[in-house]
């Protein structure tokens, strides 16, 4: 009696710490799976993603990268005839629930994707473009803001004189701090990027990678990258992804320098890919 009233208090607590772990701020991946019609393409992928912290999901062309990037905001769900079946826990709740607010959704868990896609408007524009949609109006409030969010994207300097000018006139990589300004307009808490510096000349890269490494101070940062270098010179933590699945998950360095899987080793040391 003695015996099994133990095991039900061990099991209580268990069930206690797993609730806490839930409701913090890390992103949960258990047993998801990833349909494009017949197609299974993320095959039974569960990894923990910390908060404030640069997570590279590396490997070969066509492994998943990116489709499992875009489950965490689901824009998997523009895709015709994609299925998504598991869990992504995040704050308490299952962001793959059909009940689930996707534009709130992707208002909090913003996307920068690889190569810089400004609107054809001014450069003031293409930032309050964003907090305009979800109903601020208010000129002094949206100046604030768009000052606020090119600060953080390391662009105000360079372009705090020609605010009304096209966005268009801007480099290719001010064009990507501009798109990363604009996610930050909306005040996100995640932000994904999708190979955002693989259009950018070396300079360009350089001044992305900062930039990369002062926002995990205030979000969590999931970036796919086919750069191996780029991944082991910003990330915490890598995910290495193979023909779908993920082989290996775990602190950057660890995973480059003593891999634990034979695969994740030989990707590292360009025997394939």
């Amino acid at each position: 009696m003695i015996g099994k009233i133990l095991r039900l208090e061990r099991k209580e607590e268990k069930q206690k710490e797993e609730m806490k772990c839930y409701e913090s701020d890390k992103i949960i991946v258990r047993n998801l799976n990833v349909y494009y019609g017949d197609n299974h393409t993320l095959i039974d992928i569960n990894m923990d993603i910390p908060e404030r912290k640069i997570t590279a999901l590396i490997g070969p062309s066509g492994c998943g990268k990116s489709t499992l990037l875009r489950c965490f905001n689901r824009m998997n769900d523009e895709i015709e005839g994609c299925r998504m079946e598991g869990q992504i826990i995040w704050r308490g709740e299952n962001i793959l629930d059909e009940n689930i607010d996707v534009v709130e959704l992707r208002r909090k868990i913003g996307m920068v994707f690889q190569r810089p896609n400004p609107f054809p408007k001014s450069i003031y524009e293409n930032v309050a473009y964003g907090p305009k949609i979800h109903g601020i109006r208010d000129k002094k409030e949206l100046d604030k803001i768009v000052e606020r969010s090119l600060k953080a994207a390391a662009l105000w300097e360079e372009v705090k004189d020609r605010l009304y000018e096209s966005a268009m006139s801007l480099s290719g990589g001010q064009q990507q701090r501009l798109c990363i300004a604009r996610a930050l307009a909306i005040e996100p808490e995640v932000i994904l990027m999708d190979e955002p510096a693989s259009a950018l000349d070396p300079i360009a890269t350089a001044k992305i990678e900062d930039l990369i490494i002062e926002l995990k101070k205030k979000y969590m940062v999931i970036i796919v990258t086919h750069n191996m270098q780029e991944a082991a010179r910003i990330s915490d933590y890598t995910g290495f992804m193979y023909l779908g699945r993920l082989i290996e998950f775990g602190e950057t360095r660890q995973v480059f320098e003593n891999p634990r899987e034979e695969l994740t080793e030989k990707y590292i040391t360009g025997r394939f890919g």
